[in-house]
């Protein structure tokens, strides 16, 4: 005989909670442990309408290694004044994990938590978690807790390097801002430029679609000519590099300085580049060094390819 699959019905949970203090957290208290066996973690409940300041925190909990979890439950739509109280509760009770129980999670606030879980510390979780109440056949109410949002380990890496890369934009541009301070006091080549978050900082060489620009990586930093005059074939550019490779010998003994000639057949655009030093942003107690170096390289860049650009007709 054939094995009967019984009916599964859905009831709003307003209709069946009516006070959110009184009601709703008191039958979330009782069920603390439907909740922690799908977030597949163990929770003890401390204290139901803790108080922080002149709030209440709905449940205050504990996990499995003692740190503090608190839940805040809402019977209605996800809304900004619960958001705002979770995160006071997170903040103020000195709680690893924040969670938020709710019929209705709005998809603007799944966003957040999301967010919230990409950029905050590895020890802090947030959850946002779908609440209903299903029976079968008759059955008592259960609640079926559905996870929204949740902390996740490659989101935590994805925020960190976000924050690497936003870190180094900030290094950059202090660096920049050095560098044209330096350059400031012996040409006045750049100072039109302001500081940027980029690795490059460049300026015209003369001729249009040419450019004399700093790079400045991690762990070094160099100067070079970059040739774009043409930016559809890309032939005129290597007639102007082939143009200054006939000058070679003369170019580097102006500059003291062995260039590394890229005529990059495979690609439109040509350069000449300077390595200055195996130092870069994340060097931050060589800036000096790595400025006076690079505006003196600079200034000779300019002096030695400058004019001999504008002796070439294209």
């Amino acid at each position: 005989m054939a094995e009967i699959v019984g009916k599964l019905e859905f009831s709003e949970v307003r209709n069946t909670f009516k006070k959110e203090p009184s009601d709703f957290t008191v039958w979330m208290e009782e069920h603390i442990d439907a909740l922690a066996e799908r977030l597949q973690l163990k929770l003890t409940v401390l204290e139901r309408e803790a108080k922080v300041g002149d709030f209440q925190v709905d449940l205050l909990c504990e996990d499995e290694v003692g740190n503090r979890f608190i839940i805040e439950n809402q019977l209605e739509r996800t809304d900004h004044d619960h958001l705002g109280k979770l995160l006071t509760y997170l903040v103020n009770l000195d709680a690893k994990t924040a969670t938020w129980v709710t019929p209705n999670p709005r998809q603007e606030h799944e966003k957040v938590i999301d967010w919230l879980n990409e950029v905050t510390q590895d020890e802090i979780s947030f959850y946002l978690v779908k609440v209903e109440l299903v029976r079968i056949e008759g059955s008592p109410w259960a609640p079926l807790f559905t996870i929204i949002s949740q902390p996740d380990k490659q989101a935590k890496q994805v925020g960190q390097k976000k924050k690497e890369l936003s870190g180094s934009g900030k290094l950059k541009y202090d660096f920049w801002y050095g560098l044209l301070k330096v350059l400031s006091k012996q040409t006045r080549l750049f100072f039109k430029r302001n500081p940027t978050k980029e690795y490059w900082l460049s300026i015209g060489a003369g001729k249009s679609g040419v450019s004399l620009v700093f790079i400045l990586r991690k762990d070094s930093c160099s100067i070079q000519l970059e040739i774009d005059y043409d930016k559809e074939s890309g032939e005129k550019n290597k007639l102007i590099f082939d143009s200054l490779l006939k000058l070679r010998v003369d170019i580097e003994k102006e500059m003291g300085k062995t260039l590394e000639w890229k005529r990059r057949n495979e690609d439109r655009r040509s350069d000449i580049a300077l390595h200055v030093l195996d130092k870069g942003w994340s060097d931050r107690e060589e800036w000096l060094k790595m400025q006076e170096q690079m505006a003196e390289f600079m200034i000779r860049f300019d002096k030695a390819f400058r004019k001999r650009l504008k002796a070439i007709d294209i």
